[in-house]
């Protein structure tokens, strides 16, 4: 199942903490880093989605109208 996004950010700030105490072998740390990296990217994924929903919402004669968007 698929986490959502304020899962992913929760996962994201645990690692951080665990890199930050300094605790892991470097092998540990690296993939760590690497699991870091993979959500940040899914994160950012889905707010640049969010942000390209926003953006469809048009002013047209003084009426917001939203458009269909394709995240693809």
């Amino acid at each position: 199942m698929k986490k959502n996004f304020e899962e992913q950010m929760e996962e994201l700030e645990e690692i951080v903490k665990e890199l930050e105490k300094g605790d892991l072998s470097l092998e540990e740390s690296v993939t760590k880093f690497e699991e870091g990296i993979k959500i940040s990217k899914e994160c950012n994924k889905t707010l640049e989605e969010a942000e390209k929903k926003i953006t469809i919402l048009l002013n047209k004669d003084g009426q917001m109208e939203e458009e269909d968007f394709d995240a693809k």
